[in-house]
C-alpha cells in the first residue's frame, strides 16, 4: 500500500500540498460574493436563514460547550491525581463528573456533526439552495441556545450531581438543582426532532435530478440514518425527563418503589433513548469516515450499498439492545440472553464499515493530509472501543467489569475516539469550504498525531484500571491504582494540549490563511464544485450530478491550482446530468 502524494490518474499529474494547492488572491475558486459577505451585520446573522450560516453558529456554540466540558474533564482528572481530596471536596467532584457528561453528550456530540457539518454540507452535498424548511432550521438552533442557557443557570443554581443519566432514586432526591437541567435536556429534544425531521425531508424532496438513493454520498447516507433516529427516540427521553421532573416536584411515585413505582423503570425509559443515542453520536462520523477514506485514497469507495445499508441498519438496531446496560438492574435470564445476542448482532454493520474502509485503502494512493490522518486515528481507535465492547455486551465478563472503569474507557474510546476524532476529520476537510482559507497542514497533522498518542495514554490505563475492579465515579481509591490514574491525568492534559493545537492551526488560517480553491483535495462529491466559501444560493451555475466516488473524473488544473471535473465518466462516457437548483 502506497503512501505519497497522490497522483491525478486523469491527467498523470502529482497533486499539490495543501498549501501550494492554496490560490492566490482573485483567481477562479474563491467567489468575491459568498455567503459570509452577502449580507453584513450582526442581525442579519441571527435572523437568517441560510443553513450555512445557521451551521456556523452551530459551530461556535457547540465548540463553546465543548470547551466548557473539556475544562470539567480536566478538573476531574486533577482530582484523581491522588486518593482523597486533591484540589475539591467529594460533592464538588460528583458535581463536576456530572457536568462534563451532561455537557459534553447533550450540548456537544449529539448535535456537533449533525447540527453544526451537516447543517452546512448537506444541502450542498445534495445540491440544493438550503434545506427543506430553513425556519425551522434557524428554530432548532435557538432551541439548542436556551437549553444552553438552562445548563448555564444550573452551574449557578446549586449546580448537578446526579451523573448525567440522571437516575433515580438519587436524582429525586438530592438537593442540585435537577429540574433546570432537565427543563435544558428537555428544550435540546425539540431542537434535535427539528433537524432530523429537516433533514428527512430534505433527503426525500430536494434530492436533484440523477441522484438516486443509490448514488448519494455516504456522508447523506449516514446523517438520514441519524435523523430517523433522532425523530424516533428522542420523545422518549423527552417523556422520560417530564415524568422524572414531576415526580422531583410532586412526589407522584412513577420511579418510587415506597408508591409501586419502579426506579429500574426510569432505567429502561432512559436507555431506551440513549443507546440509540450513541448511533446519534457516532453515525455522522462514519459517513465523515466514508467521505475522508475514499478522498484520500484516491480510490473509489469500497462496498458502497454494504456500507449505505449498514447505517440504515445500525440505526435500527439501536432500538433493540437498550438492555445489556442493565444485565445487572435485575432482569430475567431469557431477557439477558436475547439482550446479549443482539449487543453482538449490533457489531456487524459497524464492523462492514471498518473492512470496506480497510479495502478501499488497499492499494490505494494515500494522501497523509490532515483529515486522513485524522481518520486513520478513528479506525484504531474505534476498533478497539468496538472489540471492548463485546466484553460489556457478554454477560459472563459484564457482571465483573459493569460500573467500572472499563466503562468509563469503553465509552471513551467511542464516543471521543470516535465521535469527537471524527467530527475532527470532518472539520479539517471542509475548513477550506466553509471559510474560503487553508490551514498549515504540517501542524495539523501535528495536532492529529498529539491527540492520537494523548488519547491513548489517557484511556487505555483505564481498561487497567477497570479489569483491577477501580469502580467509575469514585472520588477516592486505594493507593495501589494511583499510578494508573496519575498516567492519565497526564495524557488527559496532553490531549487538552493537542485539541487546542488544532485550534490554533484552524483559528490561525482564519487570520493569515491563503485563499481556498473550489476543491483543494479533488473529491467528487458535489459540495467541491461550488466557490469556497460557497455564494449565497450555493452554486453560481447548476453542479453536474455523476458517481461521488468517480475520482477518475476529477483532474488537477495547474493553472486554477484545484481540482476541476471532467465533462464525462472516464469509465463509459455517459454524460452527467445537471443539477437544477
Amino acid at each position: 500500500m502506497a503512501v505519497e502524494t497522490p497522483t491525478d490518474y486523469a491527467a498523470g499529474e502529482a497533486a499539490p500540498s495543501p498549501e501550494r494547492a492554496a490560490v492566490p488572491a482573485g483567481p477562479p475558486g474563491y467567489a468575491e460574493d459568498n455567503y459570509l459577505n452577502h449580507t453584513k451585520g450582526l442581525m442579519s446573522w441571527l435572523v437568517t436563514l441560510d443553513h450555512k450560516r445557521i451551521g456556523m453558529m452551530y459551530l461556535v456554540g457547540v465548540m463553546s460547550a465543548f470547551l466548557l466540558g473539556g475544562i470539567f474533564a480536566l478538573l476531574v482528572r486533577a482530582e484523581l491525581w491522588t486518593p482523597g481530596e486533591t484540589i475539591v471536596t467529594a460533592e464538588t467532584y460528583n458535581r463536576f463528573f456530572t457536568l462534563h457528561g451532561a455537557i459534553m453528550v447533550f450540548l456537544f456530540i449529539i448535535p456537533s456533526v449533525p447540527a453544526a457539518l451537516g447543517n452546512f454540507v448537506l444541502p450542498v452535498m445534495l445540491g440544493a439552495k438550503d434545506v427543506a424548511f430553513p425556519r425551522m432550521n434557524l428554530a432548532s438552533f435557538y432551541l439548542w441556545c436556551g437549553g444552553a442557557i438552562f445548563f448555564l443557570i444550573t452551574l449557578f443554581r446549586g449546580s448537578l450531581d446526579t451523573g448525567w443519566t440522571f437516575y433515580v432514586p438519587y436524582s429525586t432526591s438530592t438537593e442540585t438543582a435537577v429540574v433546570t437541567a432537565l427543563t435544558g435536556v428537555f428544550i435540546l429534544g425539540f431542537s434535535s426532532i427539528f433537524t432530523g425531521l429537516n433533514f428527512i425531508v430534505t433527503v426525500h424532496t430536494m434530492r436533484p435530478p440523477g441522484m438516486e438513493w443509490f448514488k448519494m454520498p455516504l456522508f447523506l447516507w449516514a446523517i438520514y440514518a441519524t435523523s430517523i433516529i433522532q425523530v424516533l427516540a428522542t420523545p422518549v427521553l423527552a417523556v422520560t425527563l417530564l415524568l422524572l421532573a414531576v415526580e422531583r416536584t410532586t412526589g407522584i411515585g412513577v420511579f418510587d418503589p415506597a408508591y409501586g413505582g419502579d426506579p429500574v423503570l426510569f432505567q429502561h425509559f432512559f436507555w431506551f433513548y440513549s443507546h440509540p443515542a450513541v448511533y446519534i453520536m457516532i453515525l455522522p462520523g462514519f459517513g465523515i469516515i466514508s467521505e475522508l477514506i475514499s478522498t484520500f485514497s484516491r480510490k473509489h469507495i469500497f462496498g458502497y450499498r454494504f456500507i449505505a445499508y449498514s447505517s440504515i441498519a445500525i440505526a435500527l438496531f439501536g432500538f433493540l439492545v437498550w438492555g445489556h446496560h442493565m444485565f445487572t438492574s435485575g432482569m430475567s435470564t431469557v431477557a439477558a440472553f436475547v439482550f446479549s445476542l443482539l449487543t453482538f448482532s449490533v457489531s456487524i454493520p459497524s464492523a462492514i464499515k471498518v473492512f470496506n474502509w480497510l479495502a478501499t485503502m488497499y492499494k490505494g494512493n494515500i494522501w497523509l493530509a490532515t483529515p486522513m490522518c485524522y481518520a486513520l486515528s478513528f479506525i484504531f481507535l474505534f476498533t478497539i472501543g468496538g472489540l471492548t465492547g463485546l466484553h460489556l455486551g457478554a454477560l459472563a465478563t459484564d457482571i465483573h467489569l459493569h460500573d467500572s472503569y472499563f466503562v468509563v474507557s469503553h465509552f471513551h474510546y467511542v464516543m471521543v475516539g470516535g465521535s469527537l476524532v471524527a467530527f475532527l476529520g470532518g472539520l479539517f476537510y471542509w475548513w477550506p469550504k466553509m471559510t474560503g482559507k487553508m490551514y498549515n497542514d504540517f501542524w495539523g497533522k501535528i495536532s492529529a498525531l498529539i491527540v492520537f498518542l494523548a488519547f491513548n495514554l489517557t484511556f487505555f490505563p483505564q481498561f487497567i484500571l477497570g479489569t483491577k475492579g477501580m469502580p467509575r465515579r469514585y472520588y477516592n481509591y486505594v493507593p495501589e491504582f494511583q499510578f494508573w490514574h496519575q498516567v492519565s491525568t497526564v495524557g488527559a492534559f496532553m490531549l487538552g494540549g493537542g485539541l487546542l493545537v488544532a485550534a490554533v492551526v484552524l483559528v490561525h488560517s482564519l487570520l493569515r490563511g491563503k485563499k481556498a480553491p473550489a476543491n483543494p483535495w479533488g473529491a467528487a462529491t458535489l459540495e467541491w464544485q461550488c466557490s469556497s466559501p460557497p455564494p449565497h444560493n450555493n452554486f453560481d451555475h447548476p453542479p453536474t450530478v455523476g458517481d461521488p466516488y468517480a475520482l477518475n473524473r476529477v483532474v488537477y488544473d495547474p493553472d486554477t491550482r484545484s481540482y476541476r471535473q471532467i465533462d464525462e465518466f472516464s469509465n463509459g462516457g455517459t454524460p452527467q446530468q445537471t443539477a437544477k437548483v
